[in-house]
């Protein structure tokens, strides 16, 4: 079985942030989005990755992944346009040829390993096998209808009426059946060439389209408070102490907190989960729970909770800063004196709540 890593598209809904960063590189507990992604893959033993890359971030990519030694053989896979879904599966037919693979969204992450859902389409072989979550609003997705058995009925794209809670998840598993159905797509509405109208013809031929319901967590971290729940959840999980940096008897590392070694920490107080990178100095501050600093940042009196701070990021004297995104080199600080007006330097996008 081979695999096909979606790292594309133009990311818009993280801008300004995605102007100059992948959105599947953007960090979750300081590690890309994308790195999650290729664990799931080598463990459920896949070896052979297509990656599908856009002209504008596929060096990003490719700086990020050839040399991160996930054993893995790696195929770079240019989709000049975002075209949707079925047509990133189109312009890999040569890489994939007939055989089966799971196709995985790189900027989407699953509380689970792909193993099981790899054994289980090994077993069963259908054409299809479909990974679905319960949701609160499946109008905003994907959604399945299933029969009595599991097999898929129908799909539909974010129904406006929809007649199940069961929201497509950034994983497929696919038989060479797939190439087919997407050969006689036409674009939809939006332009793409979509994997549910490709899975639906399936279907409608008769063709074994089964599914499985994820009981763990999914995250589509495509927007500013999806990212940020991706960093609560991965921190709470998957995070154990591991305390490297320097710490001056000043200050207090409470819980569940990654210190890079080369992080300093003085008079301060940071509460797990969170985790610091290298060359960050941390100095009268207070690091609450959910949040992780990037490399080489500095956060001089200051208190932050819920927060992602990329690299390179300087917080001065910021009284409370939470449920925020801090990109590369950014600097967020408060001037001393009377004069209480904001001045500001944003780019494209940006957004600041006072």
């Amino acid at each position: 079985m081979k695999a096909l890593v979606l790292a594309g598209g133009k990311g818009t809904r993280l801008r300004p942030l995605t102007y100059t960063t992948a959105k599947q590189l953007i960090p979750i507990a300081n590690r890309p989005i994308l790195h999650y992604v290729m664990e799931h893959i080598r463990d459920a033993g896949i070896r052979d990755v297509g990656i599908v890359i856009s002209p504008e971030t596929g060096q990003q990519v490719r700086q990020a992944l050839d040399h991160a030694g996930f054993d893995v053989h790696l195929t770079y896979l240019v989709q000049q346009e975002p075209l949707g879904l079925a047509h990133a599966v189109k312009i890999s037919r040569d890489f994939l040829d007939d055989q089966p693979f799971v196709m995985y969204l790189g900027d989407n992450l699953i509380g689970q390993g792909l193993r099981p859902l790899v054994e289980a389409f090994e077993r069963a072989r259908p054409d299809a096998l479909v990974l679905l979550k319960v949701v609160n609003d499946p109008r905003m997705f994907g959604v399945a209808e299933l029969d009595g058995s599991g097999k898929v009925r129908r799909l539909i794209e974010k129904p406006k009426d929809p007649a199940s809670n069961l929201a497509l998840v950034g994983a497929y598993l696919f038989g060479p059946a797939i190439h087919m159905a997407i050969d006689g797509l036409e674009p939809s509405w939006r332009g793409e060439l979509e994997i549910t109208d490709a899975i639906q013809r399936l279907v409608d031929e008769g063709r074994a389209v089964h599914s499985s319901i994820l009981e763990s967590w999914w995250l589509d971290t495509g927007k500013k408070d999806d990212l940020l729940e991706a960093n609560r959840v991965v921190l709470d999980e998957w995070i154990q102490r591991d305390v490297k940096g320097v710490v001056d008897d000043g200050s207090q590392v409470i819980g569940r907190v990654v210190l890079e070694e080369g992080a300093t920490v003085r008079r301060s107080q940071i509460r797990g989960p969170a985790v610091v990178g290298a060359g960050t100095v941390i100095e009268e501050a207070f690091i609450g729970p959910y949040t992780s600093i990037g490399l080489h940042c500095s956060i001089i009196g200051s208190t932050l909770e819920h927060c992602v701070l990329l690299d390179g990021v300087r917080v001065e004297g910021i009284q409370r800063l939470e449920d925020s995104i801090i990109g590369k080199g950014a600097v967020v600080r408060r001037l001393h004196g009377k004069h209480q007006a904001v001045r500001l330097m944003l780019g494209d996008d940006a957004e600041v709540l006072l």
